[in-house]
């Protein structure tokens, strides 16, 4: 019932920011968009696509360096289908689909399930560090652009709000704040001396030491090339998503990855990016003179590339991993039977 809930609530995000962007559209504006739809070359997505399949495989390369110095060496094969498995939870729930793939490479790969959540919190925060150098690069060389759209879409509302707030409010707020604090000190205390807090001190354990494990990497190296490369790859899917409108042909490469970095936050706040996505994307291109029926074309275009893509590989992969592992199991059964004649 929590995630059904949770599904809920971020699906009636998404979906409001559908109705916020499409209520108030004109019947020409709606036939602009339509015809965008209509006169794009949807050929030129394959190689998206395949550049898309190509990054998954690699994220699951990468995933597999971080179990090595634990002790694990799963197949790339389970790793990557549990990686695709993995993107399509989350277009039921955001973040469901990271606890998703560490239970599927536990199940068949008899990896603790501990140390897999470990393992794929220190892949998430190496990405999430990328994804902020890759931000203030984008504002830095962009200042004039992106600068101008951060300040006043994101950093002038929430300063205006900060100083709406009275000094009484804001320590009351603050004494609210102490008060939480404290209370969670004394129930972790509390907790902490429990069977259930020594479960989950086990448990936390697990977790560091599968986050510890890319200190421990012997390959470093490859951690960091397949990092940069996944992040390239990202780009690379966004650039040539361009070639696909004529409206969007003559972007460059730093509204490329204007709108790969602005997007990435839409695709991370509603299921799939439903909604937001599109939306984001939208307003980034309105900044780099697309217009906004085009824009709002060019957004759905690229995020139903990406979803068609995690749908089919992704119930692909879940038909395949029960296949592949009983083939496997029924290899070594064989193996370990003439061992034993």
């Amino acid at each position: 019932m929590p995630k059904f809930l949770k599904f809920i609530c971020f699906l009636a995000i998404g979906l409001g920011l559908v109705w916020l962007v499409t209520h108030n559209l004109t019947d020409k504006e709606k036939d602009d968009i339509f015809s965008s739809l209509e006169r794009a070359n949807y050929w030129l997505l394959i190689p998206v696509i395949i550049v898309g399949i190509a990054s998954h495989w690699y994220r699951a390369v990468r995933w597999k360096l971080i179990m090595e110095p634990l002790g694990y060496h799963p197949s790339t094969l389970n790793t990557f289908f549990a990686v695709m498995v993995g993107y399509l939870a989350n277009l039921a729930v955001p973040r469901l689909g990271e606890v998703t793939r560490c239970g599927i490479v536990a199940r068949y790969e008899k990896i603790p399930v501990d140390k897999l959540v470990g393992t794929m919190i220190a892949e998430r925060a190496v990405d999430m560090l990328l994804l902020l150098i890759l931000m203030v690069i984008t504002v830095v060389i962009q200042i004039d652009v992106i600068g101008g759209l951060f300040l006043n879409e994101i950093w002038i509302p929430i300063e205006n709000k900060l100083g709406a707030a009275g000094s009484s409010r804001s320590l009351i707020l603050a004494g609210i704040a102490v008060g939480v604090i404290l209370l969670g000190i004394i129930g972790f205390r509390l907790i902490s001396r429990s069977s259930i807090g020594i479960k989950i001190r086990a448990l936390a354990h697990g977790v560091w030491d599968g986050i510890r494990s890319i200190g421990k990497m012997e390959k470093k190296g490859w951690f960091i090339f397949y990092s940069i490369l996944i992040w390239a790859m990202y780009f690379a899917m966004m650039y040539l998503g361009f070639y696909c409108m004529e409206e969007t042909r003559y972007l460059g490469l730093k509204a490329a990855l204007a709108v790969l970095i602005i997007g990435s936050v839409g695709m991370i706040v509603t299921p799939g990016g439903t909604g937001a996505y599109q939306f984001l994307v939208q307003r980034t291109l309105m900044v780099y003179g697309v217009l906004d029926t085009s824009a709002y074309a060019f957004g759905w275009i690229v995020w139903s590339a990406q979803t068609l893509l995690v749908l089919i590989v992704g119930l692909g992969s879940l038909i395949a991993l029960p296949l592949l592992n009983k083939s496997q199991e029924a290899s070594g059964s064989k193996e370990l039977g003439i061992k034993n004649l």
